[in-house]
Order: structure tokens, then C-alpha cells, then sequence
């Protein structure tokens, strides 16, 4: 398939483990093929923004003499924040040659989630970009824990596509794209070259990761895709583990699939900005869930109106009011985000209540709303 830059002037390029650490040690003869990759998108004033791994692979080969055990959290905490001062200190030596300005950007997931950090993340990498300055972002592993971490790099690179209303999200792995099965064990199966809606049968596609240093793997990527397209980011995986792959890519020379759009969809309707669409769009490991029944699900769906509190049968996990919530169906399908207007406590009092009854409950200044339309995300 041919590739062309013409429509794509804003990029985040995530690097695997897989590609950038081997044996322990960087694979400094690629990242200096990858930073002269760079550098000549920049002079055609295309912003790039990178999404990094290796920190703790890197870390691993010091603190544990490369040994593959299982690490503790607490141990992979300590080999990221090893690896993470070596990971930098290469980056930046290696993209001063080519006249590059490396920027260093520590994420979580809660970082993302929160509307007024998220805020500021975006403020910083923007004006990274408006001095030719290039954000490298990893997840912050010293400190992540499983309550505030995204976990891989592929999604926190979509989440960071989202920020930046990037155009184009390109995920560099050890593997040239999605087939239809493991192409590792199965000699027949097929490439998906294209991809214009990510549903069950696509997801089902995707297997865990076969790298022995990374933390995500197809599955992944499938999820950071569909993040992306909700924001109407396209995203290409692909193959990266020989030297100038960047250039052949944009060049015509590699395989790969790409998802996007046939026919951008029409713009969200004017209550919902882009910037706050691509905030609640990407809400990655929301600390509760609404469970709502079939009914409230496709007025959702349909209508595009606010989550009343009528229509919510049951509440997961704990939340405070102006927190980002997921909003499932009774079959868990993850179909809408939003910032909920009552805390746990007041919510379950007039769960399955219409508004009378709510005032009855809460008081008359109370509203029927758990999620108002002004901050739901549907998910197409």
C-alpha cells in the first residue's frame, strides 16, 4: 500500500522495548538511523512527538544483570528509574547530533485523566512544539502503581495523539502489522491491510505480546487504535526493528496496517469540545463504572441526551463528584465516559429514580442527571 505524508503534519511515533533495548543495552546504531529519520521530517516542519519504552529493560540489565525473573512492582519501580536517567541521557546525546532538542516528559495515567492536568500536559508538549523541541514521553514507572498507571505504551502514546490532536499515530513494533491470526504460529494467516471500523471480529484478532521485554502486545495496540479514532487520529502499526524504518515507511517500502476513517465522521455535536471529546475520549483506567439498562444504552446511542439517573441500575468501584467515570451496559460493553454529577454516596440513593423522586430524596435543587450531556463521551 503507498503511503503519503501529504495529510499528516502532526506525528506520534511510539518505539517498542523490542526495538530500542536488545540484550540490555541500547541499540544505539537504529536510534541514530531513527533520530536522522526525525530530523529530516522536521525540516519539512512536520511536528513529531515520542512515545518511548525501555526504562525498565535498561534498568533490568544493571540492577539484575539481565536476568528474565519476575520482578516485584517495587523492583521494576527501581530498574525504571535506573533505566530512565540511561534511556534519556542516549536520546538526548544521540538527537544533539542531528541538531535535535530532546525534551523529557514523565506520565500516569492520573496525570491524563485529571481535566485540569491533563490541561497542563497538553499546554507543555504544545509549546515544546512551537520551539522545535522534541517531547520523548514514557509513563512514569518509578512511581505508577496499578490504581493510577495506563500500563503500555501504546495506549498512553494514543492518549498523548488525543492531547496533541495529532494526526497520525504510528506504532513501531516487532511485528509488520494485524493478520487475522498469529502469523508466528499459523502459516496461513492473513494481513489486514486496512481497517476502518474496530469491532468484536477486529479484536479478536489480537494476541498477547511475543517480546520478551515489552508489556503489551496486538491486544494493545487494537485498544490504542480504537482510542485514537474516537479522537479521528489515524494509526499505522508496523514493523520498526530494521535501521531507517521510518524512511522506508514514508518512502513506500514497508508493509502495514492502517486504521481510519473511509468517511471522517460528521463533528460531534457543538455541547462537546474538541479538546474536552478527546479528553474523555481517551479516559484510561477510569476508577469506577455506571452500569445502565438496555434502554438508557440506546437513548444514548440514538439521541444524544444526558445519563438521567432513571436509566442506572447499579454503580462499581468508588468516585467523587467531577470524576471520569466509564458507563457500561449490563453485557459490560464500554459504550459511553463522562464526569458524573453525584458522589457514590448521594448516587446510590436515586439509582433506577426519575426526578420527582430524586427531589424527594436530595432536596429540590437536586438534578436527574448523573452524567449531563455537556460531559459524555459516547463511544462510536
Amino acid at each position: 500500500m503507498n503511503f503519503s505524508l501529504k495529510n499528516y503534519q502532526k506525528i506520534v511515533i511510539k518505539i517498542g522495548s523490542s526495538l530500542l533495548v536488545e540484550d540490555g543495552k541500547i541499540r544505539e546504531k537504529w536510534l541514530n538511523h531513527f533520530a536522522q529519520d526525525v530530523a529530516n521530517l522536521h525540516k519539512e516542519n512536520i511536528e513529531i512527538i515520542i512515545v518511548t519504552s525501555g526504562a525498565v529493560a535498561l534498568g533490568r540489565s544493571v540492577l539484575f544483570n539481565n536476568s528474565q525473573q519476575k520482578l516485584t512492582l517495587a523492583q521494576k519501580q527501581a530498574c525504571a528509574s535506573v533505566g530512565q536517567i540511561n534511556l534519556m541521557s542516549i536520546y538526548n546525546k544521540i538527537f544533539e547530533k542531528q541538531n535535535l532538542t530532546a525534551a523529557q516528559i514523565l506520565l500516569t495515567a492520573s496525570d491524563c485523566n485529571a481535566r485540569n492536568r491533563y490541561l497542563n500536559c497538553q499546554n507543555t508538549i504544545k509549546t515544546l512544539l512551537k520551539l522545535k523541541a522534541i517531547a520523548i514521553i514514557n509513563e512514569n514507572d518509578s512511581i505508577a502503581v496499578d490504581e493510577i498507571k495506563i500500563g503500555d505504551n501504546d495506549r498512553l502514546a494514543s492518549r498523548v495523539a488525543q492531547m496533541v490532536e495529532a494526526d497520525l499515530l504510528l506504532l513501531f513494533s516487532d511485528i509488520d502489522g494485524l493478520y487475522d491470526k498469529n502469523p508466528k504460529t499459523n502459516k496461513n494467516a492473513k494481513f489486514i491491510s486496512q481497517v476502518h471500523k474496530i469491532d468484536q471480529t477486529i479484536e479478536n484478532m489480537a494476541k498477547g505480546s511475543q517480546s520478551k521485554v515489552g508489556t503489551g502486545g496486538m491486544i494493545t495496540k487494537i485498544q490504542a487504535a480504537k482510542m485514537a479514532l474516537n479522537a479521528n487520529c489515524s494509526t499505522i502499526i508496523t514493523s520498526g526493528i530494521e535501521d531507517y524504518a521510518l524512511k522506508k515507511l514514508f518512502n513506500g517500502d514497508k508493509k502495514f496496517t492502517i486504521f481510519s476513517h473511509k468517511i471522517l465522521p460528521k463533528t460531534e455535536v457543538k455541547h462537546l469540545s474538541k479538546s474536552k471529546k478527546n479528553w474523555l475520549s481517551g479516559v484510561v483506567n477510569a476508577k469506577a463504572e455506571l452500569i445502565i439498562n438496555q434502554r438508557a444504552g440506546e437513548t444514548l446511542k440514538q439521541k444524544k441526551v444526558s445519563l438521567l439517573a432513571v436509566g442506572v441500575i447499579d454503580l462499581k468501584g468508588d468516585f467523587s463528584k467531577g470524576d471520569v467515570v466509564y458507563i457500561k451496559n449490563e453485557k459490560g460493553q464500554h459504550i459511553a465516559s463522562g464526569v458524573v454529577n453525584y458522589d457514590k454516596k448521594d448516587a446510590e440513593k436515586i439509582l433506577k429514580k426519575n426526578s420527582q423522586e430524586i427531589k424527594k430524596i436530595l432536596g429540590k435543587s437536586s438534578k436527574p442527571e448523573l452524567v449531563h450531556l455537556d460531559n459524555l463521551f459516547i463511544i462510536s
